[in-house]
């Protein structure tokens, strides 16, 4: 998000922090932006910057008073207070903010490490089996057929919290599942203030080489590091890490790689 969107959101996410986040928010706040994707009318009528503020607040209360919890209805009416670039900006962040207030309810229960943990393997193993990633990226199957699917594969084997963003991602809101799961799991170490490095290497790390790789990475970017490790066979020695847009290749292949090109220079 940028300029004004980019500060409402800002303002909307402080409410959040102040209030008590229950099991259910982060599914209301989601709903709502679905309710929202699925009328353009009613998107405009709450961003339309030429309508007083009291008047889009107002229509909120008129509209989600009493059929959502008094935290949801709080935050809706901050962000819809606020002033949106983009009438679907109001729709993304209400996504984004189910997404932080589903984890800040998994750290509220010393959860969240666990709801990483299970975001990241569970990706992991979608993107490696191509038959089921077809399947929930699939558009002409109904959503909620595959979200039973991906529910039926979690069922008592993951945190409700999990499941319930695993579901939302297999919605997607016209993103793919495996973006939606990568924004999930940045927000997830958002929580802690932290940042994912995605670690390739040919063999698995030994928790003690992952401390030291994540302190090292720590030190270099000035916060905590979480470490989702993959093993891939096509890493020939060393490890290669990426972090956001950056990219640190100590492979023996890239180095291969850039000794090639240095002689065909």
């Amino acid at each position: 998000m940028r300029g004004a969107s980019k500060e409402s959101l800002a303002r909307a996410q402080e409410v959040l922090a102040g209030v008590t986040v229950t099991e259910e928010l982060g599914t209301e706040l989601f709903s709502v932006a679905k309710l929202l994707d699925g009328s353009g009318a009613l998107r405009r009528a709450l961003t339309d910057p030429a309508r007083p503020q009291a008047a889009r607040t107002g229509l909120v209360q008129q509209l989600f008073g009493g059929k959502i919890s008094a935290q949801a209805q709080e935050i809706l009416t901050a962000a819809v207070a606020g002033r949106w670039v983009s009438g679907r900006d109001l729709g993304n962040a209400l996504e984004q903010l189910s997404v932080e207030a589903d984890v800040a309810h998994a750290d509220s229960g010393r959860k969240l490490d666990e709801v990483e943990d299970e975001l990241f393997r569970l990706d992991r193993v979608v993107s490696a089996e191509r038959a089921l990633s077809e399947k929930l990226s699939d558009r002409s199957i109904p959503v909620k057929l595959r979200q039973q699917l991906i529910h039926g594969l979690l069922q008592g084997k993951a945190d409700g919290v999990t499941v319930r963003l695993v579901e939302r991602a297999v919605d997607g809101r016209g993103r793919s599942f495996a973006a939606s799961m990568r924004a999930y799991q940045v927000a997830a170490a958002a929580r802690r203030n932290a940042s994912i490095a995605t670690v390739r290497v040919a063999t698995d790390l030994s928790e003690a080489d992952r401390t030291r790789l994540s302190e090292a990475l720590g030190r270099q970017y000035g916060r905590d590091i979480q470490l989702n490790v993959i093993v891939d066979p096509n890493v020939v020695g060393g490890v290669r890490v990426d972090i956001g847009d950056e990219v640190i290749d100590g492979t023996i292949a890239a180095r291969l790689d850039e000794a090639q090109r240095r002689i065909a220079g």
